[in-house]
């Protein structure tokens, strides 16, 4: 044992003999030398064996561990049923009244009528036009089929009993074009309603996709903001073929426009009475 003294410090080392190398004391470090001291180099340290992926660690006589504070407890998942609305009651959906199909008539285009219990106030406009003008606004491009469909549309409109001096028609260079006319007719206010009339078919660009969205948003906002019945005859379709067999479309677009009108007639005459 030796003791160096400092100042009033007295510090005691303890070197330990040959016989307590595996002692808890640390080993005395050799006084520092004069000049600068060298850095030390630290020695390798042995990686730890990992435990195997398999081999859960057990207490003493088969005892499982206990959970540290900081580790969660793991709770076995709960089943999941197969339905989980399977016991909530099921929606009954209104009845829909509608006319029988024709054969090969696909229900979706099938006209229906509306059943109005008793006791309610009941505005409800006829595709009539006598005494009514209207205005048709009918798009030159594919025109193979557009003058097929002005052509039914005028007998439509004859049918319906309004006269030829009290239609005027506005042909335009296309279907995009088609509401910046309808708009043009209804802020006259000299036509109960303007038919519009146009065929888009679908090609290999997506330009089919921004006419017809166009078009159709135009020709309601015309109506939108003029107050002005517009109706939508216009077809989207993948071939001409399919546009032949909807040629049809145009005689509805006119009944549309005519008993919108009448609709908004009927609704002014009940304002005045």
């Amino acid at each position: 044992m030796t003791s160096h003294e400092h100042e009033d410090l007295t510090i005691v080392e303890r070197t330990p003999s040959s016989g307590e190398a595996g002692s808890a004391w640390p080993a005395a470090r050799p006084p520092a030398p004069d000049g600068p001291a060298e850095p030390e180099t630290p020695a390798p340290e042995t990686p730890a064996p990992e435990p195997a992926a398999d081999t859960a660690p057990v207490g003493p006589a088969g005892e499982e561990p206990e959970l540290s504070a900081d580790e969660p407890a793991v709770e076995p998942a709960a089943a999941v049923p197969e339905d989980a609305f399977a016991a909530w009651p099921q929606p009954q959906s209104g009845a829909v009244i509608e006319e029988a199909p024709e054969a090969e008539e696909s229900v979706e285009h099938v006209s229906g009528e509306i059943d109005v219990p008793d006791g309610y106030a009941v505005i409800e406009g006829m595709p009539l036009g006598r005494r009514r003008s209207v205005g048709v606004v009918v798009s030159r491009f594919n025109g193979g089929l557009t003058n097929r469909m002005l052509a039914r549309a005028l007998e439509a409109l004859d049918e319906a009993d309004v006269a030829r001096e009290s239609v005027t028609i506005v042909p335009v260079p296309g279907a995009f074009e088609l509401p910046l006319a309808a708009m043009a007719l209804a802020k006259t206010r000299r036509y109960a309603c303007v038919v519009a009339l146009g065929a888009i078919v679908r090609g290999e660009t997506p330009h089919f996709d921004y006419v017809a969205s166009e078009a159709a948003s135009g020709l309601q906002l015309a109506g939108i903001e003029t107050g002005i019945p517009v109706s939508f005859g216009v077809l989207t379709v993948d071939s001409v073929e399919q546009g032949e067999a909807r040629i049809e479309r145009a005689a509805d677009a006119v009944r549309s426009a005519l008993e919108m009108a009448d609709v908004f007639a009927r609704l002014r005459a009940s304002l005045r009475a």
